[in-house]
């Protein structure tokens, strides 16, 4: 039996999609829901809806029994990334109670050193998540994701067909942006297949790309020059303001600028294409996609 956890979120449910599309019975899958009434879809797919929580110890361990293999989507939660990390940790305990054989993790991928990145706290939320699992004495399976494709037209803005411009403060960093959906895919090539136990794996795309790759392959789609200009942190934080950004958002694009700046997430690896027997759709693949 596999569980899918977060199973009404993106990553969730495109990875029950890909569970099915290869073959796998639905009652051989179950989705942990917080409201059941909510997820119809899932429950016409014909798989088993459990009711759960990451805050709810008891929910959990209910849901898991008789669990072999559960796929923990790393917490979305808006606040402190603490307040994630105890919902990964109460997620692991349970499922350690409820005697599940395996956990394969959505982490996301870091280099050494990674404690003097921009990101370092969102980072540390999943090391201390990888470092329970280890601890746990579950057989587990560790998915270091790539950054998504879909962040770069929430970085690079919905005017930029209009402006032909690109502020962005992440200079000349590279960052390997790899399709969420090919990640959900990945993950269900793990769920189904065998000899994945306690491995940790690196899924990126092969190639890291630039700010200016991304205006360059804009100008190409959109037939109009688009140049890429990396402010200040200053600067873009009073650009911003003018446009009424909220502080939470004018933070989270300063740190995520900074992070491809230091070159964070410029990690190259075939390990996506080996479990989707093909080549991951690239950067200039998902432009003529979106803005086609």
């Amino acid at each position: 039996m596999i569980i899918v956890t977060g199973a009404t979120g993106q990553f969730g449910s495109k990875t029950i999609d890909h569970l099915l599309k290869k073959g796998a019975e639905p009652s051989t899958i179950s989705a942990l829901v917080r409201d059941v009434k909510k997820a119809k879809r899932l429950a016409d797919t014909g798989i088993t809806l459990k009711a759960g929580d990451y805050n709810d110890h008891e929910s959990l361990i209910s849901a898991f029994k008789g669990v072999d293999k559960l796929l923990l989507v790393s917490s979305n939660d808006k606040e402190a990334f603490g307040n994630r990390t105890s919902q990964h940790l109460n997620v692991i305990n349970a499922a350690k109670e409820a005697q599940v054989k395996q956990i394969i993790y959505t982490s996301f991928i870091r280099k050494p050193h990674f404690e003097d990145s921009a990101i370092a706290a969102f980072q540390n939320s999943h090391v201390q998540t990888e470092e329970a699992l280890k601890a746990s004495g579950i057989n587990y399976t560790i998915l270091q994701n790539g950054i998504y494709l879909e962040m770069i037209p929430i970085f690079v803005g919905d005017k930029v067909a209009e402006t032909g411009t690109i502020m962005f403060p992440a200079q000349a960093g590279k960052a390997s942006f790899v399709l969420r959906e090919e990640l959900a895919e990945a993950a269900a090539h793990v769920l189904l297949t065998e000899s994945h136990e306690n491995k940790v794996y690196q899924l990126t795309n092969t190639e890291a790309v630039t700010f200016d790759d991304i205006a360059d392959a804009l100008s190409i789609q959109l037939a109009k020059g688009v140049k890429y200009h990396s402010p200040t942190l200053n600067e873009f934080e009073m650009l911003l303001r003018k446009l009424g950004i909220p502080d939470l958002y004018i933070g989270m694009f300063t740190m995520w600028g900074t992070a491809v700046a230091q070159g964070t997430m410029d990690l190259e690896d075939n390990t996506l294409q080996t479990f989707l027997e093909r080549k991951p759709t690239s950067m200039i693949q998902f432009i003529n996609q979106t803005y086609g």
